[in-house]
């Protein structure tokens, strides 16, 4: 149901509660407008992260607005809104805070929501968030598992910058390992699909990878 069509719902609930007399219609419009609100928070949220990473000055209401979706789309039981908002509060935690603690129980949750809810691109996600915390923390392996079925997840939803994105992270992971000759194809395959999309900012990951890695 759009916006629009919630809006319109909770004046005729209005009109129904006060003129019919049937005040169970407003809890009925609340949870419409809920939903909205929700809706709302979540993608001003994104945009204000999105701002983030251009000029990286943190906006604290960045943080309100992904904590207020959440609790919204728990009190309507929409289980895959609160699952993409609680991925967006662990990342503000983990991106703009740099405290990927305080970030791990938002991700474990989200997770087991968006898996409930078949969202797989939250799942995608969501590992791609948890296989940074592994890497940080020195567990290579289980990080390069995250990003692995982050990856394959991408690849069959069609999301293709977003695989591109995680090649470069598998690539930084191979080269770790010593594995050159394979980080060197992954950061080519992440710039072939980055070049076939467009995605600007990812061939500039691409670039940046390859001067860290000394990859030609």
């Amino acid at each position: 149901m759009t916006a629009d069509t919630r809006i319109k719902q909770a004046e005729v609930l209005y009109e129904r509660a006060v003129f019919g007399g049937d005040s169970g219609a407003l809890a009925t419009a609340d949870l419409g407008l809920d939903a909205v609100e929700a809706d709302l928070a979540l993608a001003r949220g994104r945009l204000i992260h999105a701002r983030f990473l251009d000029e990286r000055v943190e906006e604290a209401r960045e943080l309100e607005l992904f904590q207020r979706a959440a609790e919204l789309y728990g009190r309507i039981g929409d289980g895959r809104g609160e699952g993409e908002a609680l991925f967006w509060v662990g990342t503000f935690h983990q991106v703009v805070r740099d405290d990927t603690r305080t970030a791990l129980p938002a991700f474990t949750r989200a997770l087991d929501l968006a898996t409930q809810a078949d969202d797989q691109l939250t799942m995608s996600y969501v590992l791609r968030h948890l296989g940074f915390a592994e890497h940080m923390a020195g567990r290579l392996d289980a990080a390069r598992g995250h990003f692995e079925e982050s990856t394959r997840l991408r690849r069959a939803l069609g999301f293709v910058p977003g695989a591109a994105a995680n090649l470069i992270a598998l690539a930084q992971l191979a080269a770790e390992q010593n594995q050159r000759d394979e980080a060197a194809a992954l950061l080519k395959e992440a710039t072939e699909l980055a070049e076939r999309t467009e995605s600007d900012r990812v061939l500039r990951w691409v670039v940046a990878a390859r001067e860290k890695l000394n990859l030609q």
